[in-house]
């Protein structure tokens, strides 16, 4: 599916990187500890976090996830919006908890 279309179905706030809605979701991933993520996440995914940090802009990058999606209602912090335009990471917001997201993902799939 597309990230457009998964953020329509999820009701998915946009943070950063308009225009790239077309880039192809293919899994999901969840997890805060972005070693595990470098790791474990495979290209495609939409990685699902509560990390506002500007290091998810790296981790997103090199996991090279589709999207990444910033559970419970967390703001990224100062400069992540702007690094992750940079870097066209596509980044959304969402007032659900993690399982909420993964549990409407995986009714997607």
């Amino acid at each position: 599916m597309k990230v457009s279309e998964l953020q329509e179905a999820l009701k998915l706030k946009l943070i950063s990187a308009e225009g790239y809605e077309d880039k192809e979701v293919t899994g999901c991933y969840i997890g805060d500890l972005l070693s595990w993520v470098m790791g474990r996440a495979k290209p495609g995914d939409a990685w699902i976090t509560i990390m506002s940090n500007i290091n998810i802009a790296a981790v997103a990058s090199l996991a090279d996830t589709a999207c990444v999606i910033l559970a419970e209602g967390v703001v990224p912090d100062a400069g992540v919006t702007e690094k992750c335009n940079m870097q066209d990471i596509i980044v959304f917001g969402s007032d659900k908890t993690a399982y909420e997201l993964a549990a409407g993902f995986a009714a997607l799939s």
